[in-house]
């Protein structure tokens, strides 16, 4: 008999239940953090009509959309109808323009669910991704702005990632350090994909593709000589002050930062170079790094003119997106991600101790402790290793002596310690031992 290959489709994980566990407290931090700012969930369905998707991405993204070929009867034409979302930031806009009238404006919403890409799988990349974005659609205040980063870094914070920094900058400063560093207006797009690199390759290597991209000679001298400086944002921020679009742009940086404060666990500041390759931004852009990984971990900005494409004008938005399979990566180095049991494991003598198993674990529960029985059958030594295998911390031996006496066998299992206690004082005694 042929045996069939029970690997998961290329580009696609199992997880399993420690794995699991980790990340669904990961997502109930930030659901709770993204609630206590007032941002509303949202959910959409995993596929949309071929034409909500086609045309949003470029021709680039067009191609890794997966196609859901026609059903039925209409199989056999090989043609496409539907389409697995591929961000969630067009099923945002379409909701907006669906259901506008019966939303609050300004909108806050987040949104927190897998996307599928028809991208070629390699190491760290995948066809099955979760996204976790949070954008407010209908206003055009950088408080607005100030909010989407408070709430990013109280979720970093709130998750033990301290230590991040938050890159903020200004498409509009960015036009203004254009015109201050003599770049013609027409390359302005490709300069500022090379400056962008700056953290990435240098300022050496930035210079050179600068070079290589046509901006003149005298340009790149002066911005290479800035780029390598130690006070690189003074120097930026003094070229642009010479410029009206560079003024502008630094009172839209300065006022985002004044709006946003300190940042709990973090910080936050202007980065002179970010450029954020998407061209739909329009307004303050950021990025958040961390030290304990070489990525950024979110991301986001203005773009105002993104979420009206399904109604034909223009639709003011902010918002951004966490990087949650790195944020999780950070987790687990951080020993943050360690499997996550039972509090107690209540094991079973015999068949006549298995119903009283049951309700001992049942009355645990009722003191608020997770509680399992074991299922299998075996001596107390193979309970305990099944118990440390899922990670509890505590296990329960009960059998014919002390049920007749009225008590319990508590053992420790980090340390092996075991006591005997009254039934009676057994949630107080367990709740010593978790710490509670």
């Amino acid at each position: 008999m042929a045996t069939i290959d029970a690997n998961p489709p290329s580009g696609t994980r199992d997880f399993l239940p420690a794995e699991v566990s980790r990340r669904e407290r990961a997502f109930a931090t930030i659901r709770a953090a993204f609630d206590a700012h007032g941002f509303e969930p949202l959910d959409t369905p995993a596929f949309e009509r071929l034409e909500v998707l086609t045309g949003k991405y470029g021709e680039e993204g067009d191609q890794l959309i997966f196609k859901i070929l026609r059903r039925g009867e209409h199989e056999a034409t090989g043609e496409a109808d539907l389409a697995l979302r591929y961000d969630l930031t067009v099923p945002l806009a379409r909701v907006v323009a669906r259901y506008g009238s019966q939303l609050a404006m300004p909108f806050k919403r987040y949104h927190i669910a897998p996307v599928w890409r028809a991208d070629r799988p390699g190491k760290g990349r995948y066809r099955e991704f979760f996204q976790c974005d949070v954008d407010t659609v209908g206003s055009d205040s950088l408080v607005a702005d100030a909010a989407t980063l408070q709430a990013v870094a109280d979720v970093l914070d709130r998750l033990g990632l301290a230590g991040f920094r938050i890159q903020l900058n200004s498409r509009k400063a960015l036009h203004g350090l254009i015109e201050a560093y003599g770049v013609p207006d027409e390359l302005e797009a490709s300069a500022l994909v090379a400056l962008d690199k700056l953290d990435k390759i240098g300022a050496d290597k930035v210079a050179a593709e600068l070079v290589e991209r046509g901006v003149p000679s005298s340009a790149v001298e002066t911005l290479a000589a800035d780029l390598g400086a130690a006070d690189l944002t003074d120097r930026v921020r003094e070229r642009l002050a010479g410029t009206e679009r560079g003024r502008d742009g630094l009172a839209e940086v300065d006022r985002v930062l004044e709006l946003v404060g300190d940042v709990p666990g973090g910080a936050v500041g202007f980065a002179p170079v970010l450029a954020r390759g998407l061209t739909y931004y329009t307004g303050p852009v950021f990025e958040v790094v961390h030290d304990g990984l070489r990525a950024t971990i979110a991301a986001g900005g203005r773009y105002d003119g993104l979420i009206g494409m399904f109604q034909g004008q223009d639709v003011p938005a902010t918002g951004g997106s966490l990087g949650i399979e790195r944020i999780l990566l950070l987790l687990e180095q951080q020993q943050q991600s360690a499997s996550h049991g039972p509090d107690v494991m209540v094991t079973v003598m015999d068949d006549a101790a298995a119903a009283d198993a049951l309700a001992l674990a049942q009355r645990l529960r009722g003191h608020g402790f997770s509680a399992d029985v074991y299922a299998g059958s075996g001596k107390l030594g193979k309970q305990f290793k099944h118990a440390d295998r899922r990670a509890a911390r505590v296990a329960l031996i009960r059998g014919a002596e002390e049920r007749a006496a009225g008590t319990v066998a508590v053992k420790e299992l980090a340390s092996g310690e075991q006591t005997t206690v009254a039934e009676a004082d057994l949630a107080d005694h367990v709740g010593r031992l978790l710490g509670r």
